[in-house]
């Protein structure tokens, strides 16, 4: 029995010892997830210290740390030393990001990419599905890509200035299959990698299901701390990084060539791997900033470049390219094969076809064109202070003033008939943010004057908060 009584010891949580079946730790750990997910624990709570719990339990120290290690790697908890062990804030829930069927609200949140031009592509479907050799696009053949699909990826990406081969490349079903495969075929269950404070959250959702952990690297003006990650490297097993150059979802926000090279040295110092996110590359690839220089041809045996043409070309079509080192290329074609996320070869061939008669160049003008408009838009209403930020991202990061816990202020907005989603979504590692930001979307909309009306309700709504 514990030395001391608990009966009247305020604890945050009090799990049934009765239920525990063995192995103790695993049982333990799920108590601890079924309660986080069933809303008894709320993001933010402390956890009771381990050995306070232990002796609740009657049970071993190490049985209390070792459930609690699972659950950190699941991304439920996360510990401050000195502090204590809390309940992560993205805990409760999913944090994928999809369009709800029969929503009638205006939608500022899902990341759509203007499927108004989406007709530019019908006529080259029909083009395609009368050619000779369409059968020959119906087999499951070449499962990384045919040759010639290949080289016209080379194409689309040579305005980004990628140093690679045809045996470099493959072609994948968008760029979320692309990271599952990165994250599959690269690392381990366990493994640690790098990110934005706030980061993509379909790949902070991949790293729970993969179980690999992402620690948080604080940032500056010109993107990712490499002064800060060459100091995590050196106190912790880091494996990899996942960097978004050309304007990180949700943040707009742009690394600097300056700041690139200084993060690939610390990336070749501490010889771990990089994944670069770069689907919005092609829409400041003519412009003079700072930010060309792709890390890949830094270093190309450490890097996994994803580039998809959902934002540039055609949602629908589902195809993305993944440029790799030599060295990797083994281990992911073997990843491509075990995963099988090889997409229809017709829908590579309509692409490919887009890419070489030039088409592909039109509804890529026409969806900037339509990107520089919801921006000016947005600018009217919420003018862009920080210059790193892409002047052309498909998304905007509202600073807000609310304290509120960001299911709490999605709901308020949603009273507007507003649709937005907030920052806490998008948060890569246990600890919340003082800073909170609601991400918005430029392309949601079904016209501009919706994206007018809805940014002006979340103009009225954010004045009342002042």
């Amino acid at each position: 029995m514990p030395v001391n009584s608990f009966d009247q010891y305020p604890m945050s949580w009090r799990p049934d010892k009765s239920s525990l079946t063995r192995p103790i730790y695993l049982s333990l750990a799920n108590l601890l997830e079924k309660d986080i997910i069933s809303g008894h624990l709320t993001p933010g709570t402390k956890l009771p210290p381990q050995r306070e719990l232990a002796d609740f339990l009657d049970i071993n120290f190490t049985t209390i740390t070792r459930a609690y290690k699972l659950c950190e790697k699941k991304g439920l908890i996360f510990a401050i030393t000195g502090k204590g062990t809390f309940i992560s804030p993205n805990a409760a829930r999913t944090i994928t990001i999809s369009k709800e069927a029969g929503y009638t609200d205006i939608d500022l949140a899902f990341g759509a990419t203007f499927e108004q031009t989406n007709f530019m592509v019908v006529d080259t479907i029909r083009e395609v599905a009368a050619q000779k050799s369409v059968e020959e696009l119906l087999n499951y053949n070449n499962p990384a890509g045919l040759p010639h699909h290949k080289k016209a990826a080379l194409k689309w990406l040579k305005p980004l200035n990628i140093e690679a081969n045809t045996n470099q490349l493959a072609i994948v079903s968008g760029a979320q299959s692309a990271l599952a495969i990165a994250l599959s075929s690269l690392f381990e269950p366990g493994n640690r990698i790098a990110t934005d404070f706030f980061t993509y959250a379909n790949f902070i959702q991949l790293a729970q299901m993969y179980h690999i952990q992402l620690i948080p690297i604080q940032a500056d003006t010109n993107g990712m701390s490499a002064a800060e990650l060459d100091k995590i490297c050196s106190k912790t097993n880091i494996h990899g990084v996942f960097l978004m150059p050309s304007g990180c979802n949700p943040t707009a926000h742009m690394v600097s060539n300056s700041r690139k090279r200084e993060l690939a040295e610390i990336i070749k110092k501490h010889r771990i791997l990089l994944i670069e996110d770069e689907i919005n590359a092609l829409f400041i690839a003519d412009k003079s900033y700072d930010y060309k220089q792709p890390m890949f041809n830094l270093l190309p045996e450490q890097t996994v470049y994803i580039n998809s043409t959902s934002k540039s070309i055609c949602s629908g079509l589902r195809v993305a390219y993944m440029i790799f080192g030599d060295s990797l290329s083994k281990k992911i074609i073997e990843g491509i094969y075990n995963i099988n996320t090889k997409p229809s070869s017709l829908d590579i061939e309509v692409v490919s076809q887009l890419v070489l008669t030039g088409k592909a160049h039109s509804i890529f003008k026409q969806k900037k064109s339509l990107l520089q408009e919801a921006n000016k838009i947005y600018n009217s209403y919420f003018p862009i202070s920080n210059e790193y930020e892409n002047p052309l991202s498909y998304f905007r990061w509202l600073p807000i003033n609310s304290k509120a816990p960001g299911l709490q202020v999605e709901e308020e907005i949603k009273k507007k008939q507003v649709y937005v989603l907030h920052s806490d979504r998008f948060i890569s590692g246990g600890q919340s943010s003082t800073n909170k930001y609601l991400r918005i979307s430029m392309a949601a909309t079904n016209s501009f004057e919706e994206l007018n009306e809805g940014l002006d309700r979340l103009r009225i709504h954010l004045d009342h908060l002042n």
